[in-house]
């Protein structure tokens, strides 16, 4: 699988971006079931070979539900399991869903947590008969992570979603005695909290057979730091840099400051020790990425690999610091851990995301690991001829972009005020076009997208459909309004498959590109 998937990054194709919970469904947020087969099938019908997605862990609202900001980074998100795939399971009843009347375009997630919810405990109930027998315990021997996951959920209700660092010392620091208690106390909410996780990946396992079935390979999405309040933390205190008896982080992550924000960006997660002395703390981290890597690939076919410049050296701030500006460079893992992962785990299919400022450094470890970067072509037109997002300096070795989750829409982009008027005329002229009209723009963007040299193009189903900045996923640095987008079942039709099927053909991204030549009288695919 990890070949093929090498193979889709060196040659021309081309994929989509839609988060899994932006696709349609009847409960209020995309989830695994019909709507996920559906867009497969788009996506087939598309000529496209790529879906790409957000991480896939669970969210909270007390983080705005970012999927970067997770309880878990092995665990999924019980949101995006199907209610309808549970009917057909035999663990739900058809009457038994009675959806409220959800919105299409976004989500509310306080109503689609609630409902989610009771029908996940309905489900539960129906799991309890002779049917289902020995699966769950079959499921936890399997995936041994997600019982210190269930106790740890179990422990966060039990204490009022107090974070992990907040409660009694001899659960904070895991003694022996104190986990054995609450094993015996809280087993019955422990095994519901891994019977969601059972759910999530039965669906999940049958989705991505289809999608390969289907000739389609996922994309995931990996974050290079873990919330401070997460069980990956609390389990593995050692290899974060914390206070050994607080539990609270002592450095945190985050950007310097910079062009785009005078007191660069405070993001809170807790650092890795990197750089520990101790032989058994270094194991133990790099074993925990080789499990974290795993089980993402287990997932996905390719893993986008989230401020790949973490790696090479990443800014350190002092947690008590209320801003990034007195932090420092220290240099990260670098080759050597790359090299370690690929002698435990073989050959992995990454993209490395290597936007911003990046050093010499960060490009040659990037270079010498034959990784593709990423090129947003909304951030190519400023008038430099050497903008490394041009189409004409993307090397074949780099995944294109319109745009991202974390950038204006391409319509978005063109119909804001504080855009330079000389950018967005650049941009048409590239396309060549001499019009004004914001509403071809995106058009314009996918066309260039997809006749550059990189190997790979990625469009956001945002901008495939045209839409403007109402429908933006992420604004960085908001906390509010973010992450509610949905795609509405009308948009995913086969007329704008066969559109991109027939663009997709004609820049030579097929999967399987026809041998004949391109006739000077065939139809443009803008016609």
């Amino acid at each position: 699988m990890m070949t093929t998937s090498i193979n889709i990054l060196a040659q021309r194709s081309s994929g989509v971006l839609l988060p899994v919970f932006s696709l349609p469904a009847p409960c209020g947020i995309g989830d695994l079931g019909h709507g996920a087969y559906h867009f497969i099938d788009f996506l087939k019908r598309a000529g496209q070979s790529c879906w790409q997605i957000l991480p896939l862990g669970p969210t909270s609202a007390d983080l705005g539900h970012s999927p970067y900001m997770s309880a878990s980074a092995l665990a999924g998100n019980p949101l995006l399991i199907s209610p309808e795939l549970l009917v057909e399971q035999g663990l739900l009843q058809s009457h038994q869903l009675a959806y409220p009347d959800f919105s299409d375009y976004t989500i509310d997630y306080r109503r689609v947590q609630d409902h989610k919810h009771y029908l996940l405990s309905l489900a539960w109930d129906a799991f309890q008969g002779p049917a289902h027998a020995g699966l769950l315990d079959d499921f936890m021997v399997a995936q041994p992570w997600v019982q210190d996951f269930g106790l740890f959920m179990a422990l966060k209700d039990w204490h009022n979603q107090a974070a992990w660092f907040q409660w009694p010392k001899p659960l904070r620091l895991r003694e022996k005695d104190a986990l054995a208690a609450a094993h015996k106390e809280l087993q019955a909410e422990v095994r519901r909290y891994c019977f969601q996780q059972y759910l999530f990946f039965e669906q999940w396992g049958r989705l991505k057979g289809y999608s390969q079935e289907r000739g389609i390979r996922l994309v995931g999405d990996l974050p290079i730091y873990v919330a401070l309040d997460s069980v990956d933390v609390w389990v593995n205190q050692e290899i974060f840099a914390l206070d050994a008896e607080t539990g609270e982080a002592t450095h945190i992550a985050g950007v310097p400051p910079d062009y785009f924000s005078e007191t660069g960006q405070r993001w809170g997660n807790p650092l890795y020790n990197w750089s520990s002395a101790d032989v058994k703390v270094r194991s133990r981290l790099y074993d925990w990425w080789e499990l974290r890597l795993r089980q993402n690939f287990q997932l996905t076919d390719i893993l986008r690999l989230d401020h790949f410049r973490g790696f090479e050296s990443y800014w350190s701030i002092p947690a008590q610091e209320e801003t990034a500006i007195n932090g420092e460079w220290l240099p990260g893992p670098g080759l050597a851990f790359f090299r370690e992962m690929e002698q435990r785990l073989g050959e992995m299919a990454l993209i490395a995301e290597d936007l911003g400022v990046i050093t010499p450094e960060v490009e040659a470890l990037r270079d010498v690991l034959g990784l593709p970067g990423m090129k947003i072509l909304l951030f190519a037109f400023d008038y430099l001829t050497d903008n490394s997002y041009l189409p004409y300096n993307c090397p074949a070795n780099s995944v294109i972009y319109t745009g991202t989750h974390d950038n204006e829409t391409a319509v978005g982009w063109f119909l804001n005020p504080d855009v330079e008027w000389a950018f967005k005329k650049q941009a048409k002229r590239f396309a060549n076009k001499t019009d004004a009209d914001p509403a071809s723009f995106h058009t314009d963007l996918i066309y260039l997208a997809m006749a550059a040299q990189s190997n790979l193009a990625i469009f956001p189903m945002q901008d495939l459909l045209g839409f403007g900045n109402d429908c933006r996923m992420n604004t960085p640095g908001r906390g509010e309004g973010n992450w509610l987008w949905r795609c509405a079942p009308q948009y995913i039709n086969d007329g704008l498959a066969d559109w991109l099927h027939e663009l997709t053909r004609f820049f030579g991204r097929l999967p399987s590109p026809p041998l004949q030549t391109e006739s000077i009288d065939d139809e443009h695919p803008y016609s």
